[in-house]
C-alpha cells in the first residue's frame, strides 16, 4: 500500500501491558479497536497476572523486544494511529520512543500509573520519563490522580483541574483530556484542554457499578481508533465517551471485584 492510499480500515497499534483477565491493557485495547472498526496490532510491554481483584505479579519485557514489536508492525503493515498505555520502565519508554521515530500519525498517550485495583504500574523513574511522551503525543488522557502526579500538585476543584491541564498542554504542545471518573461527585466532568487554551467539557451522571475495570485503556484506545478513522480530536473524544459509558452499562458482571466492560455488547441491545 502506498502512502497515498487510504486503508480499508484504520490500522491501530496499541503499546501496553497484557491483562491476563482480559479486562484492561492490550486485551481491552484490542476489543475496543475491533468493535470500532479498526485493525488492532499490539506491542506488549509487560505480562501481568491480573484479575478483577488486583494485579498479582508483573514481568516486564526486555526493552529491545518491545521496540522490535513496534518496528515489525510499522515496517510491514504500518499504522494510522498509536495508543500508548503501560510502559513499565524508563528503558522501555525510551526504546518505544526510538522505535516510533519517523511515525507521523497521531499518538494517544494514557499515562498509566495505577490499576483500577490500586496496584502501582509505574515507579517514580518511569513517571519522570513521561515528560518526553507528553511532548510526543497529540493527546494525553490522565485521570485525576494521574493529572495531579503530572502537575505536581493536587486539583481539588474543577478550575484547578483546568489550570493544571492547561499548564501541561502549553508546556508540551499536546491536548490534555482530564477524565473526571475519580472525582467524588455524582456528576462527572471530562475536560479536553488544548495548548491554545480552548476547553471542551462533557458532563455525565456516575453509573452505579463496580464493573469499571479497563475504562481508561478503553477510552484511549477508542480515541486512537477514531482518530485513525479521520475524526477530529474533539469529536473522537465525544464518541469515545459514549462508547465507554455504553460498555460500562453492558458489563457482563464477571469476577469478584472490579469487573470488565462489555465491549462487544455495545449496540447489540
Amino acid at each position: 500500500m502506498s502512502s497515498q492510499e487510504k486503508p480499508i480500515q484504520p490500522r491501530i497499534l496499541s503499546i501496553a501491558g497484557s491483562d491476563s483477565s482480559g479486562g484492561a491493557g492490550i486485551q481491552a485495547d484490542t476489543k475496543t479497536i475491533t468493535v470500532l472498526g479498526g485493525y488492532a496490532m499490539t506491542a506488549i510491554t509487560a505480562v501481568t497476572a491480573q484479575d478483577t481483584t488486583g494485579v498479582h505479579k508483573i514481568a516486564l519485557l526486555e526493552p529491545g523486544m518491545v521496540a522490535a514489536q513496534v518496528t515489525a508492525c510499522l515496517q510491514d503493515i504500518g499504522a494510522d494511529a498509536v495508543k500508548i498505555g503501560m510502559l513499565g520502565s524508563p528503558e522501555i519508554a525510551e526504546a518505544v520512543l526510538g522505535a516510533l521515530e519517523g511515525f507521523e500519525g497521531p499518538v494517544v498517550f494514557d499515562p498509566v500509573m495505577v490499576a483500577t485495583s490500586g496496584a502501582s504500574l509505574a515507579d517514580e523513574a518511569t513517571i519522570a520519563s513521561f515528560e518526553r511522551w507528553l511532548t510526543r503525543a497529540e493527546v494525553v488522557t490522565p485521570n485525576l490522580p494521574e493529572l495531579e502526579a503530572l502537575a505536581g500538585h493536587s486539583c481539588p476543584t474543577g478550575q484547578d483541574v483546568i489550570e493544571a491541564a492547561l499548564a501541561i498542554a502549553r508546556k508540551h504542545g499536546c491536548a490534555v483530556l482530564a477524565k473526571g471518573g475519580h472525582s467524588a461527585d455524582d456528576l462527572m466532568v471530562d475536560r479536553l484542554v488544548f495548548p491554545h487554551d480552548a476547553v471542551a467539557e462533557w458532563e455525565g451522571e456516575r453509573i452505579d457499578t463496580p464493573h469499571t475495570h479497563g475504562t481508561g485503556c478503553t477510552m484511549s484506545a477508542a480515541i486512537a481508533t477514531l482518530l485513525g478513522h479521520g475524526q477530529d480530536l474533539r469529536h473522537a473524544v465525544e464518541l469515545s465517551r459514549k462508547f465507554v459509558r455504553q460498555a460500562i452499562e453492558a458489563a457482563p458482571g464477571f469476577g469478584k471485584g472490579n469487573g470488565p466492560l462489555g465491549h462487544n455488547r455495545v449496540g447489540r441491545g
